[in-house]
């Protein structure tokens, strides 16, 4: 999969550095602004216990 990833994108391998770190930056920052304050609303953690 990571090979195929590396073949498709353009350029020399440090614009494909350039590319995957920006990618990579991006969907960190889709999980921590978006997707993970959307879950906390369904998981309550108070509601947890540890026997």
């Amino acid at each position: 999969m990571y090979a195929a990833l590396w073949r498709i994108l353009p350029g020399p391998w440090w614009v494909r550095v350039l590319i995957l770190l920006v990618l990579v930056a991006a969907a960190l920052y889709g999980l921590l602004f978006y997707a993970f304050p959307w879950v906390s609303e369904f998981v309550n953690p108070q509601e947890v216990t540890v026997q």
